[in-house]
């Protein structure tokens, strides 16, 4: 099996541009494509603010539930709106939250609110009914006035935060990384599949493919106001790029086996990956936007 070869450039730096931009409010619900975001400290704003847990409160996803991926958030009238199949739309406040709760994710305490009875039975409903295999579902949303840090193995003496991201607050990847593995899977008779798939926050255009495995720190000059942005760890993948984002199901693991095949990363102990967490350094409040020029520091080691 091939790992990943960083071939280094001819230069210390490059640019780029960003290609398209996803929030995805909800965890492991379909993603909302933007052509401008706020960036924060945890990440793009709005970014897996809500969670849906089981009763003992553990993070419920696509590796459990495929189908979440049919469920569509939509920003209106200053609220988010939840579409499903067969489902009448589910309007959730930007703002209120009812009592407190702890809920798990990966092993980790957070706290949360819940977000009432009516969102409760919503998604319960969808995703198989109380007597289903996940039973009674709940919706959360995260505590806005906790810390939740990301892994200091990997990001280093400046501490960062993150909300309901698997670890970190950014997921960048890029256009030409979404054709390299394209490419394997049609020469191998599977079909192609676009960015959904791994749920990026960030896409950039004008890179080598997974050239943003390269890439130490970008920065954008946005409105007077400085956006630096640190990649920290490559994006270990788990099966979820094997569910169809259109059908909601869990399909054979294509995706996964071409990662496997050509993509497993000695940074995570030959986990297969695509894409790299990073985490914001600069620029807290500032907007990023479709078409923006980033200048790129690349790394050598």
């Amino acid at each position: 099996m091939s790992e990943p070869v960083l071939q280094k450039p001819d230069t210390e730096s490059i640019a780029a541009r960003i290609e398209s931009i996803w929030v995805y409010p909800i965890k492991s619900c379909a993603g909302i494509q933007l052509t401008e975001s706020e960036i924060t400290i945890d990440g793009l704003l709005w970014d897996r603010n809500w969670m849906v847990v089981d009763l003992e409160g553990e993070a419920i996803t696509q590796r459990e539930a495929p189908a979440m991926a049919l469920i569509q958030p939509a920003f209106r009238m200053g609220g988010l709106m939840l579409r499903a199949p067969g489902m009448l739309p589910l309007h959730l406040s930007m703002d209120n939250a009812e009592e407190a709760t702890r809920v798990q994710l990966w092993g980790e305490s957070l706290p949360a609110y819940e977000m009432g009875a009516v969102a409760a039975q919503w998604f319960t409903d969808f995703l198989g009914g109380s007597k289903g295999p996940l039973g009674p579902l709940r919706l959360v949303r995260f505590d806005p006035e906790f810390d939740r840090l990301c892994d200091s193995a990997w990001n280093g003496r400046e501490a960062s935060t993150t909300q309901f991201a698997d670890g970190f607050g950014l997921l960048v990847t890029s256009t030409a990384s979404l054709a390299a593995i394209n490419k394997r899977l049609t020469d191998a008779g599977a079909t192609a599949i676009d960015d959904r798939r791994f749920r990026p926050n960030i896409v950039l255009a004008g890179l080598d493919g997974h050239g943003e495995d390269m890439i130490a720190e970008w920065s954008i000059l946005a409105d007077d106001n400085e956006i630096r942005v640190e990649h920290v760890k490559p994006c270990g993948r788990c099966s979820i790029p094997d569910v169809d984002p259109t059908r909601g199901v869990a399909l054979t693991g294509a995706v996964s086996d071409t990662l496997l095949a050509t993509r497993r990363d000695p940074r995570i102990d030959g986990a297969p990956s695509y894409g790299m967490n990073a985490v914001l350094r600069a620029g807290a409040g500032a907007i990023v936007r479709v078409g923006q020029t980033v200048r790129a520091r690349l790394r050598f080691d």
